[in-house]
């Protein structure tokens, strides 16, 4: 991910510092560049003169000494609190007063991370989606300690990144990480039930409903080992909102080492010469399975919208630039009828008496 930001900045025209405590690892990142740029090359989008621009721009170093002199600094290491604390601490010994220093963290507060600065108004979540140079969306995540001196030019500059920018509170998941866990789990409850299996869920969600991949399939691409720990992290950091409650079918997945495509193994069977399992093709089935996730994604939308976490237009761009939702969320709520969504909620509410099903209050005086 850090070579990725790494090099949308260098294409941009910034000089970029690389730094990684691993030698072998900033060898591996040069050697990915390089292929990148020849990729590129093959394709017409760059020209040779234009590689060497890049990689002219691009420094490698193990010594964060080396960020002496940069205006923004982005952090991409391990999800480790304390680790982060560290490296935040010897950055701002090193770099100037009006040098932004920027966390790239999905799942922890920026307000705990920019803690340890001396100046902590310099501090802001900066979230890229992987890979960072194909995806267009960037979190922005202001702290409560972030200047909005710091907030107006981090922005600016992701902007002239060609990159499509959208701003939110410092919350658990932030938009994109927060709306989406019911189209994970949501589907890992319905498979509870044996209201239908993984191929079923995701032919659904994907011939009816307009979805890139299905949940199964995309959990497996993403790995369950992230998917689950993101799922577990936001369970925690919402202090156990049975919204975000994890599965323990993926847990158990996770245990056994199915952890997806990277293993060859996940909720489906990637060995040579394996067929994936055909879905049910039952339409009636299938519209239920995308209704009850739809409206439950909807929700969490609105109660993203409700809590003043982003605007009515981030939270729409977030979701289809993100992770590539066929339409916004909220724009497609108002397509199927607030009324309609609604009563799907009240109607497993009043079956589950659950409050992952709640509906939220907003999306409740709106529909009224």
């Amino acid at each position: 991910m850090g070579a990725g930001i790494a090099q949308v900045a260098a294409q941009s025209g910034h000089e970029v510092v690389l730094v990684d405590v691993n030698q072998v690892q900033l060898d591996k990142a040069k050697l990915a560049l390089v292929k990148v740029l020849d990729r590129l090359i093959e394709k017409g989008s760059l020209d040779e003169s234009g590689k060497n621009e890049v990689l002219n721009n691009m420094h490698f170093s193990t010594k964060l000494e080396d960020f002496r002199g940069s205006g923004l600094v982005i952090e991409a290491i391990v999800e480790k609190l304390e680790v982060k604390h560290a490296v935040f601490k010897e950055i701002e010994e090193v770099v100037g007063m009006d040098c932004i220093i920027a966390s790239n963290t999905s799942s922890l507060s920026i307000a705990s991370i920019g803690a340890v600065l001396k100046f902590p108004s310099r501090v802001i979540g900066i979230h890229f989606f992987n890979p960072a140079p194909l995806m267009p969306l960037v979190e922005i995540i202001p702290a409560v300690q972030t200047s909005e001196e710091t907030l107006s030019t981090a922005k600016s500059i992701i902007d002239s990144w060609k990159k499509l920018t959208v701003v939110c509170k410092d919350t658990p998941g932030f938009i994109v990480n927060r709306v989406a866990r019911p189209f994970y789990g949501e589907a890992l409850r319905m498979y509870e039930e044996g209201i239908a299996d993984f191929a079923t869920i995701d032919w659904a969600m994907t011939e009816l409903g307009g979805f890139r991949m299905g949940p199964f399939t995309l959990m497996d691409y993403i790995g369950n080992d992230i998917n689950y720990t993101v799922t577990e992290t936001v369970f925690a950091a919402f202090y156990y909102d049975p919204r975000f409650k994890p599965s323990f079918t993926q847990k158990r997945h996770m245990e056994a080492g199915f952890l997806g495509r990277k293993t060859g193994r996940g909720f489906y069977d990637y060995s040579e010469g394996v067929e994936l399992p055909a879905p049910t093709k039952d339409e009636k089935l299938g519209q239920e399975i995308v209704d009850r996730i739809l409206a439950m994604l909807i929700n969490e939308a609105y109660d993203a919208l409700f809590l003043k976490i982003a605007s009515r237009e981030d939270i729409d761009t977030a979701m289809t630039k993100g992770v590539n939702y066929p339409k916004g969320l909220l724009a497609w709520s108002e397509e199927i009828g607030l009324k309609t969504v609604l009563s799907r909620l009240e109607n497993l509410f009043a079956e589950y008496g659950e409050d992952r099903y709640r509906p939220n209050p907003l999306l409740k005086r709106l529909a009224k």
